[in-house]
């Protein structure tokens, strides 16, 4: 007989991995019936989150992305108006993106979208299951941080 606890850490990280899908999948198809892609809002809302001035390094950090995607995005993104770089007045290498009023217009309809989506989603959890969600991913988080702190630690050790 299987253990149920063993069972449940074996399909817990393929879950994750199809939820989310899931998950991207409906905001995706609600942010594209407004003409917005996946490759557009993301940067976007994270910016807002972020706030302005952060560098294309982080944003890329944030995002999940390598550095060299998220500069066509960018690139798209200030030809649309949305964003626009600025060089950094201490570091002339560094280019910190801050969104336009245009940009921060998109980005509140952005927001409005994924909170319809996501009340929708998440329609038949309580507070108290969401919490306890999000703490679970926090800790999770955490626990990622450290596995990676660990392996670029031993990467530039060799």
């Amino acid at each position: 007989m299987t253990d149920p606890a063993l069972s449940s850490r074996l399909r817990f990280g393929l879950e994750l991995v199809l939820v989310a899908r899931r998950w991207r999948r409906i905001v995706d198809q609600r942010l594209a019936a407004r003409g917005l892609s996946d490759a557009s809002w993301t940067p976007l809302v994270h910016l807002a989150v972020a706030g302005d001035g952060i560098t294309q390094t982080e944003l890329a950090e944030r995002i999940g992305l390598d550095g060299s995607s998220l500069v066509r995005t960018l690139d798209r993104l200030a030809g649309q108006g949305l964003i626009e770089r600025r060089l950094d007045p201490g570091d002339r290498r560094l280019r910190r993106i801050h969104l336009t009023e245009a940009g921060r217009q998109a980005t509140r309809a952005i927001r409005e979208k994924l909170t319809s989506a996501e009340f929708e989603l998440l329609a038949d959890f309580t507070d108290d299951e969401l919490a306890a969600l999000l703490d679970g991913f926090d800790r999770l988080s955490q626990r990622i941080t450290t596995l990676e702190k660990n392996e670029h630690g031993s990467t530039n050790e060799n």
